[in-house]
């Protein structure tokens, strides 16, 4: 451990304690979802900002409201459509005695809040006509089994679970992730864990106008020596432009519909968040947005993130703690810009899709 913050060692969602990450995709339907399992339920709150949200559950996460926590989240592809994965996840942890008690008598009730994003195109009618509906109920369930069973915390990154079918602007989207330790910020002067996890699937241009350089260089960090999303950075003639709409966005063509894209997300860290806390974790998450997409936030997107706390760590009380959420929410801002760089730079193409970042060197 060193004394400035760094990376974790996965430099993962799963760098924060308590939490596994499963993934499932369906190579027919170009879509899939990825599954955030706690190991016990988890305080939680959610913000939402972009113009065409698509969210299950998720006013059971506001602060004046009972629950404030949860036993999963789902991020899916499929648009509404997808949203039947959330469906699945809470009938099985059900099924396997997971989820609130309610009554001794009666099935528990999980929480499983969703959020979705738009990767549907014309193999989707085909694809689902032939499984006799949507499949994210199934690759939920496969999801699931995959968090369950765990893997040392490592899952993969770029065209896979809700990054499959993702588009980041002009280029191939996918699902990104990035971690940071913060050193003596506990209340007994031990670490803090934050982490992000994206589906990239925005409106927006996740590189800077005529560059192969991520907007979110600023914040790359390495990882065993090497840069975490290429190392790139612009040219020295590379000017700021005031255009609005990058040609590596999604705007060089037809204005594209509400709802057709988002990025979505979840912020965790291991303290002991109250669930407005975590609400103000998730907002100062939202920041990552902005300064890895242009634009963000926009009336086609949905962007949306979850905030996390496994409550493994104590932030302590008074001025203290709100230092402490402080840096937390710094810290995650720049996991999620980096987790985006990462979701797009992990990326691979397959025949009739977008280009992936790879493929323009």
């Amino acid at each position: 451990m060193t004394d400035r913050p760094a990376p974790g060692p996965l430099n993962l969602l799963t760098d924060v304690a308590g939490l596994s990450v499963g993934n499932a995709q369906d190579e027919t339907a170009r879509t899939g979802v990825t599954l955030i399992l706690p190991d016990a339920f988890a305080r939680a709150a959610v913000d939402v900002r972009g113009g065409g949200p698509g969210t299950r559950e998720t006013e059971a996460l506001a602060p004046e409201n009972q629950v404030g926590g949860v036993h999963a989240l789902v991020l899916s592809g499929g648009s509404a459509l997808g949203l039947g994965a959330a469906d699945a996840v809470a009938a099985a942890l059900s099924a396997s005695g997971r989820g609130l008690a309610v009554h001794p008598e009666h099935p528990p009730v999980p929480i499983v809040p969703a959020a979705i994003l738009y990767d549907l195109g014309p193999h989707s009618r085909a694809a689902f006509a032939a499984e006799g509906g949507p499949p994210h109920p199934r690759l939920a369930r496969a999801a699931l089994a995959a968090a369950d069973a765990g893997s040392g915390g490592r899952f993969a990154l770029g065209s896979v679970g809700a990054g499959r079918g993702a588009n980041a602007g002009a280029l191939k989207g996918g699902l990104g992730s990035a971690s940071m330790v913060l050193p003596g910020m506990a209340a007994d002067g031990g670490p803090l864990t934050v982490a992000a996890l994206v589906a990239v699937n925005p409106v927006g241009a996740v590189t800077m106008p005529g560059s192969r350089a991520f907007w979110a260089w600023p914040f790359e960090q390495e990882i065993d020596g090497r840069p975490e999303f290429g190392g790139l950075r612009p040219g020295p003639d590379w000017r700021p432009s005031a255009e609005p709409f990058p040609a590596e966005s999604r705007f060089a063509g037809p204005p594209p519909p509400p709802g057709a894209a988002t990025a979505i997300g979840v912020v965790a860290t291991d303290a002991d968040l109250g669930t407005a806390e975590c609400l103000r974790l998730a907002m100062m998450g939202q920041d990552g947005y902005a300064r890895a997409i242009r634009p963000s936030h926009s009336p086609m997107d949905g962007d949306t993130v979850f905030g996390l706390a496994t409550g493994r760590a104590a932030l302590g009380e008074g001025r203290g703690r709100l230092r402490a959420l402080a840096a937390l929410g710094a810290a995650a801002a720049d996991c999620v810009a980096r987790a985006v760089a990462r979701g797009a730079f992990e990326a691979t193409s397959a025949p009739g899709e977008r280009p992936a970042w790879r493929d323009l060197a």
